[in-house]
C-alpha cells in the first residue's frame, strides 16, 4: 500500500480524464487533405493502420485515450498552419442578460454554439460548401466552410465560445416560415445568427442501441439528407419537392440484428433502424414501403425510383432464401431464378405481390398492380446470389453491411439507385434523364404524349444497322453489314522505322471513358430510318450511308479510320455519319450511293453524359486527384494516378469502377442481343421493344470515339513525328525515349503537347503502361496488340 500516494498524484497530475473533442468528419478530411498527407503517411504518424485511420477520418469509430489526443493535436497543429488567425482587439464576452431583462433584446452577447450539428450548405452532389476562411460566426476562428451562407465549423467541433466584435448586432435567422434566402456573405461588423434548423424527418422504428454519427463525408456514404419546407422549395424544382417523401435514403441493407432475433436495416449515412417483428419476406416488403426509401426523379417528367433492400446472407437465410448451388433447393444461377414452386415466392403470390418476368432472381422487382397513380414496388438485392460479384461490379470482400450501404449508397447519390447490372443501371438512367412520355391534358382528359428530345417510339433499325439475330437482317446480302467495333491495330511490323526500334520503351496512353466523352452533345436519332437513294451527304443528320473509300491514299503508319481493324476498306461499305463526316475532314469528296436517315435528331444522350461525368469526377476528387490536377502538375498526376489502386479508398475506387462500368455497358445496351439457347435467328427479343434500342446511335458513339482518336494521333504525329505501334480500343501504344508518359508527350523545346492532354476529364488521357521496346515487337511479331498486356494484365479479360 506504500505506493497508493504516488500512484494517486499521477493520476491527479494527469488532469481530468474529459474526451478531447474532434472536428467533424468533414473537417478532419479537408484539414488532411488541405496539408497534403496521405491517409497512409498519416496513420503511420498516429502508429495505427490505414483502415483504422479510415474509420476515425470518416467517423464510423473514434478514437480513443492517447490516439484520440494524438489525433486532435495533429488536427489542430494543421489548422493553426492553414487556416490564418482569428482577428485581433476582439472585446471580452459579456454574460447574456435574463431573458425577463429591459436590456436583452439589445444585448450584444456572444451566440452560443448549437448543441447539435447545424444544417450546412450542400452543392447538388452533396459536397459541403466551402469558402474563403472567415471568422466562424460562433467562435471567430476562421473557417472555410458554410451554413446559410455564413462561416460556421461543422459540428462545432473546433469551436470556443468567443467573444463577439465589438458593436456587432445579431442578424435574425432566416427560417423556412418566411421564405428567407441565405445570405451571400456575413457582414464585416455584424455576428449573423444561427442557420434555421428544420426538425426531422419521421423514420422508422429506431433501433435501441446508439445510432451511427451521420457520416456525410465518409467515403462513398450518401450525406443526410433534410427535408425542406414546402415554402422554400422552388416550384418547379421537382425532385427538391420529392425528397420530402424519402428521408431514409434510396436503399438499406438489412442484417440480423446482433441479438439474432429479428433484422436491422443499415441507412446510406451510417444510421441503424430496427425491422419491427419483421421474419418473411412479404412482410419485409410491407416494411419498406412505409420505410421512408426511395429516390427521387431526374427529370419532371419521370418516376420516383423504388427502394431497394439488399439482403446480406445472413438475412437471406433468415428470411428462407436458399444458397447458391447445384444442389436440389438450392439457388441454380444457370436458372437466374427461384422457381414458381419455392415457398419465398408463394408467399410472395399470397401476399398479393406479384414478380416480374424475370422472377425472383439475384435482383429482383417484387409489386402490386398499381391503384389508381400509386405505383407499390420493392426492389430486391441478393449478393449470396453472385447481384453483385459480376456484371460491373467488383465490391471490395468482406465488407460489413455498413459499408456496403456505404457503398452503394454512394453510387446511388451520385449515379442513382441500382437496378442490376450496372449495364442495366445504364439504360435506366437514360431512360430516367430522358422519359420517353409524359401527361397531356386534352379536351377529353388526360393522355399520354412524347418527351421533346426522347426516343418515345420503338421502331425497327435499317438492314444494315441490325445484328445477324434481326429479324429485317435475315434476308440481306452478308457484305451489306454496317460493322461498328473499337479499334484493335497492329502496325505491320515492316512499317516500324529503325530509328523507332531504337527507342528503349513503349508507352500507352489511354483516353478516359471515350464512349462517355463521345456522347456528349452528339447528334442522335430519334426516329425511324428512312431509305434514299444518291443522297446529299449532311453532317448534321445521323443515319448509314454507303460510300467507297477504297481509293483513298492515308498515311500507312495510321490505322484506317473506316475499319475496325485499322486495314484499308476493299470498296463500297456503310459508314455512320461521324465516319463520313470525318472523311471530308481529311479532304476526301463523300458521294454516298445509299443512304439509311434519320430526320428527327437530337443530342439525346447529353444530359446522360453530363451525369455520368459529375458522378466520375466527384469521385476522383474524394481519391485525391482534382479535375485540373493534369494541367497544373503533371508529374503529380502520374503520381497519383500510378499509385491510386494501390493508396485509394477500396469503397471509392469500387465505385469509380462501377460508374466506368455503368457508361460502357450503357452504351452496349443500345444494341442489346438475344440471349438464351432457345432462341432462334429471325424471332424478337424483349430488348426490340424499348424505345432506346437502337443499333445506329451506339454506332454512333463508337464511331465517334473512334474518330475523336484518330483526329488525336494523326495531329500528334504532325506535331512531333511519332506515330502509334498499336491501338486496343481507347489505349493507343508509342514507342517512347524514356518510360514516363512525359517522356513521350514532351516536344524538343520541353513543353507539353496540346493534343495528348493529361487529367481526369472524360476524353483527356492517362499514362496506361510502360514496356520495353524489345518487348513490345515481339509480341507484334507474334500477331498480339501490345495495348492488351502493356499495363501488365490482360485489358481484354479484366474489361478494359
Amino acid at each position: 500500500m506504500t505506493d497508493t500516494p504516488d500512484a494517486i498524484d499521477a493520476l491527479l497530475g494527469a488532469g481530468p480524464r474529459r474526451a478531447v473533442t474532434l472536428p467533424e468528419p468533414a473537417e478532419r478530411e479537408w484539414l488532411r487533405t488541405e496539408y497534403g498527407l496521405t491517409k497512409a503517411e498519416t496513420a503511420k504518424a498516429l502508429r495505427v493502420s490505414p483502415a483504422t485511420f479510415t474509420a476515425w477520418e470518416s467517423g464510423q469509430r473514434d478514437p480513443q485515450g492517447e490516439a484520440r489526443a494524438a489525433y486532435a493535436k495533429l488536427l489542430e497543429g494543421m489548422a493553426a498552419r492553414l487556416l490564418p488567425p482569428a482577428p485581433p482587439g476582439a472585446a471580452p464576452a459579456q454574460p447574456p442578460a435574463p431573458a425577463h431583462s429591459p436590456s436583452a433584446a439589445p444585448s450584444p452577447a456572444a451566440p452560443v454554439p448549437p448543441a447539435g450539428p447545424v444544417e450546412m450548405d450542400r452543392v447538388p452532389s452533396g459536397d459541403l460548401v466551402t469558402g474563403e476562411p472567415q471568422p466562424c460566426i460562433w467562435c471567430g476562428r476562421p473557417s472555410i466552410f458554410r451554413a446559410a451562407g455564413r462561416p460556421v465549423h461543422v459540428g462545432g467541433g473546433f469551436c470556443v465560445q468567443a467573444p463577439a466584435p465589438t458593436g456587432a448586432v445579431p442578424a435574425p435567422a432566416p427560417t423556412a416560415a418566411h421564405g428567407a434566402a441565405p445570405a451571400s456573405a456575413a457582414a464585416p461588423t455584424a455576428a449573423p445568427a444561427a442557420p434555421h434548423r428544420p426538425a426531422p424527418p419521421a423514420a422508422p422504428t429506431r433501433s435501441a442501441r446508439p445510432a451511427r454519427p451521420a457520416a456525410a463525408s465518409r467515403p462513398g456514404a450518401r450525406p443526410a439528407r433534410k427535408a425542406p419546407a414546402r415554402a422554400a422549395a422552388p416550384v418547379d424544382d421537382v425532385r427538391a419537392a420529392a425528397a420530402e417523401k424519402f428521408p431514409n435514403g434510396p436503399l438499406a441493407v438489412v442484417d440480423p440484428a446482433p441479438s439474432g432475433r429479428g433484422l436491422v436495416a443499415h441507412l446510406v449515412d451510417g444510421r441503424v433502424f430496427d425491422v419491427p417483428a419483421v421474419m418473411t419476406l412479404p412482410e419485409l416488403t410491407e416494411w419498406t414501403l412505409t420505410a421512408g426509401l426511395g429516390e427521387s426523379r431526374l427529370h419532371k417528367h419521370g418516376k420516383d425510383g423504388d427502394p431497394l433492400i439488399v439482403l446480406t446472407d445472413d438475412a437471406a437465410t433468415l428470411l428462407g432464401l436458399p444458397p447458391m448451388g447445384t444442389e436440389p433447393g438450392q439457388f441454380e444461377r444457370r436458372l437466374g431464378r427461384l422457381p414458381e414452386t419455392h415457398k419465398t415466392v408463394k408467399a410472395l403470390t399470397k401476399a398479393g405481390w406479384q414478380l416480374t418476368q424475370r422472377g425472383f432472381g439475384p435482383w429482383a422487382r417484387v409489386y402490386r398492380t398499381p391503384d389508381g397513380a400509386k405505383r407499390s414496388c420493392v426492389q430486391y438485392c441478393i449478393p449470396a446470389w453472385a447481384a453483385l460479384t459480376s456484371a460491373g461490379w467488383t465490391i471490395p470482400q468482406g465488407l460489413d453491411a455498413p459499408a456496403l450501404a456505404a457503398l452503394l449508397g454512394g453510387y446511388a447519390e451520385r449515379v442513382m439507385t441500382p437496378r442490376g447490372s450496372t449495364a442495366v443501371t445504364g439504360l435506366s438512367l437514360m431512360e430516367a434523364l430522358r422519359p420517353p412520355t409524359r401527361a397531356v391534358r386534352t379536351e377529353k382528359g388526360w393522355t399520354s404524349g412524347p418527351v421533346e428530345g426522347s426516343r418515345s417510339r420503338v421502331f425497327d433499325p435499317a438492314p444494315p444497322e441490325a445484328p445477324g439475330e434481326h429479324p429485317v437482317a435475315q434476308d440481306r446480302d452478308p457484305a451489306d453489314v454496317l460493322v461498328t467495333e473499337a479499334w484493335d491495330w497492329i502496325r505491320p511490323i515492316e512499317a516500324i522505322g529503325d530509328g523507332e526500334r531504337a527507342l528503349p520503351h513503349v508507352v500507352g496512353l489511354d483516353i478516359n471513358t471515350a464512349f462517355l466523352a463521345a456522347a456528349g452533345r452528339l447528334t442522335m436519332a430519334l426516329s425511324e430510318p428512312v431509305h434514299e437513294l444518291n443522297p446529299v451527304f449532311d453532317p448534321k443528320i445521323p443515319g448509314s450511308w454507303k460510300c467507297d473509300f477504297s481509293t483513298a491514299e492515308l498515311d500507312p503508319r495510321l490505322p484506317n479510320p473506316f475499319t475496325p481493324d485499322g486495314l484499308p476498306p476493299t470498296g463500297p461499305a456503310w459508314y455512320t455519319t461521324a465516319k463520313v463526316a470525318y472523311a471530308r475532314e481529311l479532304g476526301l469528296d463523300p458521294r454516298p450511293t445509299e443512304g439509311w436517315l434519320r430526320h428527327e435528331s437530337g443530342p439525346w444522350l447529353d444530359p446522360w453524359h453530363k451525369h455520368l461525368r459529375a458522378a466520375y469526377l466527384t469521385t476522383m476528387e474524394r481519391l485525391g486527384i482534382p479535375l485540373n490536377l493534369g494541367q497544373q502538375d503533371p508529374e503529380a498526376f502520374l503520381a497519383a494516378m500510378a499509385g491510386l489502386q494501390e493508396h485509394g479508398d477500396p469503397v471509392e475506387l469500387a465505385i469509380l469502377a462501377a460508374i466506368k462500368a455503368t457508361a460502357k455497358g450503357g452504351v452496349g445496351k443500345l444494341r442489346e442481343r438475344p440471349r438464351g439457347a432457345s432462341y432462334r435467328p429471325g424471332q424478337r427479343w424483349p430488348a426490340l421493344e424499348r424505345p432506346t434500342w437502337d443499333p445506329l446511335n451506339r454506332a454512333l458513339i463508337i464511331d465517334t470515339a473512334t474518330v475523336n482518336q484518330h483526329r488525336k494521333i494523326r495531329r500528334f504525329a504532325q506535331a512531333t513525328g511519332r506515330f502509334p505501334l498499336a491501338i486496343l480500343s481507347d489505349c493507343t501504344v508509342y514507342p517512347s525515349p524514356g518510360p514516363s508518359a512525359l517522356d513521350l508527350l514532351r516536344g524538343s523545346d520541353g513543353a507539353l503537347t496540346s493534343v495528348w492532354r493529361l487529367g481526369i476529364s472524360p476524353g483527356l488521357c492517362k499514362h496506361e503502361g510502360t514496356q520495353t521496346m524489345d518487348w513490345a515487337l515481339e509480341l507484334i511479331a507474334e500477331d498480339t496488340n501490345p495495348g492488351r498486356h502493356i499495363k501488365g494484365g490482360d485489358a481484354v479479360a479484366e474489361g478494359e
